[in-house]
């Protein structure tokens, strides 16, 4: 327990560290460099993990498929009550607690939503939007390898996301852990396949139209869908759980 608060702490001060710079006209001032990380995942991706993925979801079953990806989609609203209580969202995050509590137990463990079934709405918060919510700017844009665009308070976001408040990072046993981590990763690859086809055919600038849709879509989380379509292209109502 007590390494864990200090990596909470850790990660709190990383996340303030590398968030300092966040206003910036600019937007992608690291392109050069984003762009030859987004090169290196395309590659990785094309060879190894998209393979990967549509050979999951062609082996195993539906039922099992969305299970898998319930139960993942569980231990995130864990994740989101937390940062709900952060940006004082307390109606809300009342809301995803009982449909943690309810899927947890009644939907074993997450794999059944059961929670969907009662008319439980399900939101979507990291840290990332928590700090947003308390004033702080996106900060340049940012490719992480393998995992894709991001913003640096995004990324400092996700470290404290992943270090202290996914139940994940509370496995002790490395090789479990390790286990779950590659297995939510795949599972995400597959559920994102009919998109990646759709980028590859459609976009004249693969990069430019991930990043301008990854600000839109922060935009959009961030706002809580609120305020129209506006120029961000997204409705305003909060998408239901699957």
């Amino acid at each position: 327990m007590r390494s864990k608060i200090i990596n909470l702490l850790t990660s709190i001060v990383i996340a303030v560290a590398i968030t300092g710079c966040s206003t910036v006209s600019n937007k992608d001032p690291l392109e050069g460099l984003n762009r030859g990380i987004y090169k290196f995942n395309d590659v990785a991706d094309k060879a190894v993990f998209k393979p990967v993925a549509g050979a999951y979801k062609a082996v195993t079953p539906t039922p099992i498929r969305a299970g898998v990806n319930n139960f993942f989609s569980n231990l995130n609203t864990f994740v989101t009550t937390i940062n709900q209580v952060l940006q004082f969202k307390f109606s809300k995050a009342a809301e995803s607690a009982g449909r943690f509590v309810v899927n947890s137990t009644v939907g074993i463990l997450g794999f059944i939503d059961v929670a969907s079934k009662d008319g439980i709405k399900k939101h979507d918060e990291d840290f990332g939007q928590t700090l947003a919510h308390w004033g702080m700017g996106d900060g340049p844009y940012l490719v992480l390898p393998f995992l894709g665009p991001s913003t640096f308070r995004d990324t400092g976001g996700l470290v404290v996301d992943s270090l202290a408040f996914n139940p994940i990072g509370y496995v002790e046993n490395p090789k479990s852990r390790n286990i779950l981590i590659g297995t939510k990763f795949i599972d995400k690859r597959a559920e994102l396949l009919p998109g990646s086809d759709l980028l590859d055919e459609a976009a004249l600038d693969p990069y430019a139209f991930m990043r301008d849709a990854y600000f839109q879509r922060r935009k959009h989380q961030i706002n809580d869908g609120v305020g129209s379509t506006g120029d961000d292209g997204f409705e305003a109502a909060e998408e239901p759980a699957k």
